[in-house]
């Protein structure tokens, strides 16, 4: 355990063994805080961004005293990379994270816990949370749609009322299949710039995750497709709020006024879950603890605190 400020952090890696992985995996970890009270684990997006930008939940531990367990998901930051399973759908499913985040839950000896998923962090969560698993008190949905073929349409209206000459350059590159090239690189950045950080520039932690990102595309590629609004891969049919009722721990949803995940992807979410607050960052887009990081945070800490009365 080192000190970093005013708070104890340690770091460790766990093995998994990730099935038909073809070799030896480690999921890398670190822990903000003492185990010794139910730890908030937090899911990162992507897939594949890597545990940095969400690096504002440490707020919860200095100002709630709730512990805050980071971890990079396999294929992605300081844990086991994949390349070689690029376009491989039946290595990169949701089985395969549900098996990675109960390894580590076993690994730390977690009797209780908290989860909070961020954008396909809060896919798997929700999807993990309706399976039940023992020792979850609640979980937070933020900016984690609800329904990706809700998604996909949104995106393509956010992308209808982008200024004409970006809408045409995206729309002229995705039929090209062209997703490298600077003029789809500086188009893009206006979307992201529009719905996913409003920050200008961006924190230092977001450009690191999305360097995460940029390093390794294996699952992103495979599990979601080639950009945040062009969702050809595995999961784009996958509706989530199908198994909403299934989820019985007391659920929060965030999502910005700005969000890339609009209040079309998180509705059926608070349409289906029987325990649900929904609350709408109004000055966010899909990086509500950055953009509005004060409000995002009490937010969370009084929704959590509240079961440890």
């Amino acid at each position: 355990m080192v000190m970093s400020g005013d708070y104890p952090i340690t770091e460790g890696e766990v093995d998994f063994e990730a099935p038909d992985a073809g070799k030896p995996c480690k999921t890398w970890y670190k822990v903000v805080g003492s185990l010794k009270s139910p730890p908030l684990i937090a899911l990162h997006g992507g897939p594949g961004t890597g545990h940095q930008y969400l690096s504002p939940l440490i707020d919860l531990y200095t100002q709630y005293n709730i512990p805050i367990v980071f971890y990079d998901q396999i294929g992605c930051g300081n844990s086991t990379h994949l390349r070689e399973k690029m376009g491989d759908e039946s290595f990169w499913t949701f089985e395969l994270f549900y098996k990675e985040l109960d390894n580590l839950i076993s690994h730390l000896k977690l009797d209780e816990y908290y989860v909070l998923g961020q954008s396909w962090g809060g896919m798997l969560a929700g999807a993990y949370a309706s399976r039940h698993p023992k020792g979850l008190k609640r979980v937070i949905l933020a900016s984690g749609p609800a329904s990706v073929p809700t998604w996909q349409k949104e995106a393509n209206r956010l992308v209808s009322e982008l200024p004409e000459e970006t809408r045409k350059t995206l729309q002229d590159c995705v039929s090209n299949g062209d997703f490298e090239s600077p003029e789809y690189e500086e188009a893009s950045a206006v979307f992201l710039g529009r719905h996913v950080c409003r920050l200008n520039p961006w924190p230092h932690p977001v450009q690191a995750s999305f360097e995460n990102l940029n390093s390794d595309m294996t699952a992103y590629k495979t599990m979601q497709g080639p950009s945040e609004f062009v969702i050809t891969g595995s999961f784009k049919d996958w509706e989530g709020w199908k198994f909403g009722h299934e989820i019985k721990v007391e659920t929060l949803l965030l999502n910005g006024r700005y969000d890339e995940m609009t209040d079309a992807c998180i509705e059926p979410w608070f349409r289906t879950i029987p325990k649900v607050k929904w609350v709408t960052l109004e000055k966010s887009s899909h990086m509500g603890h950055f953009e509005e990081r004060q409000r995002y945070i009490k937010l969370c800490g009084e929704f959590l605190s509240s079961t440890q009365r």
